[in-house]
């Protein structure tokens, strides 16, 4: 599910989608469970091939899919969620045709979405986030967060009544991305580099295996491992974002935007998954780097 903030958009069958989950911060994954169908371990599939099986997964458009290729074992891993019928995932085999044995599922239980609520809450006007990493541009500081977060660019602040304003969206990129860019107006506002009591010094590129925390304003502080790169993510109605971050760390609502690092490392940014942090889950994140490319900013 992908971790969705914690009241509806307005104005578009998107923002109703995205408010069925406001229940925090982007944040909640769940732990993907091994399930029916595998691919053939007899047979070996090129990188076209692999490529071409995930432009069918692409074109089946299954909303709560999400799939990356495993170079360990050579297949295309598709996770899918409670939502996905028996039916669908034929269908997905029948789009990837004569490389529909690259594919092999896995169940994930609950449901793909985005989960709205670094760390520390911050308030939109009608839902709530995590705050991800503190940035800088020159003399002029900013927060990164989820794009889902600051879809329809609104302002930002500190407390549920929305008395203590942090400052404008700057910069919002979702879907395909899922990163976005609020600027500190606010000077008595403060934004040191933490994410709680850890310094995050740097910005990295995960790696398959990695140890990683992530924090959320709803569920806060919880431990796992990188266990994918470069996934695709269908939240369904459009909503489909590039490059993400598998891991097996568990997040719910309101988690989303907050940040992943590792050490002092900054990695990611949750965009969403499914399950909970009482039963685990798979949760997604937008890497880091990349968003720091985008907008000139760095670590502070």
């Amino acid at each position: 599910m992908r971790i969705k903030r914690t009241t509806p958009r307005s104005g578009t069958a998107r923002r109703t989608r995205l408010l069925a989950v406001t229940t925090g911060l982007i944040a909640a994954v769940a732990l993907a469970v091994p399930a029916a169908a595998n691919a053939d371990s007899a047979q070996t599939f090129s990188a076209s091939e692999l490529t071409a099986a995930s432009g069918a997964v692409l074109e089946a458009d299954v909303a709560g899919t999400a799939w990356y290729t495993d170079k360990a074992t050579n297949t295309l891993v598709v996770t899918a969620d409670s939502t996905v019928s028996a039916a669908e995932i034929a269908e997905i085999k029948r789009e990837a045709g004569s490389t529909a044995g690259a594919i092999r599922i896995e169940r994930t239980p609950g449901t793909l979405s985005k989960l709205i609520s670094g760390g520390d809450a911050i308030y939109a006007t009608s839902w709530r986030c995590s705050a991800g990493f503190n940035v800088v541009s020159g003399s002029t500081y900013y927060m990164l967060t989820a794009g889902h977060c600051t879809d329809g660019n609104p302002p930002w602040y500190t407390n549920s009544a929305r008395t203590t304003s942090i400052g404008p969206t700057a910069g919002s990129s979702f879907p395909t991305n899922d990163y976005g860019l609020v600027r500190y107006s606010n000077t008595s506002v403060p934004h040191p580099g933490t994410v709680g009591s850890v310094d995050i010094t740097s910005a990295a590129n995960a790696t398959v295996g990695m140890s990683v925390t992530r924090r959320g304003s709803t569920t806060g502080t919880h431990s796992g491992s990188v266990t994918g790169l470069n996934a695709t993510v269908n939240y369904g109605g459009g909503d489909v974002v590039y490059g993400m971050i598998r891991t097996n760390v568990c997040a719910e609502p309101g988690d989303s935007g907050g940040p992943l690092y590792s050490g002092s490392r900054a990695i990611g940014l949750t965009s969403g998954g499914s399950g909970n942090c009482s039963s685990g889950g798979t949760t997604f994140f937008q890497p880091v780097p990349e968003a720091l490319s985008a907008y000139g900013v760095s670590i502070l």
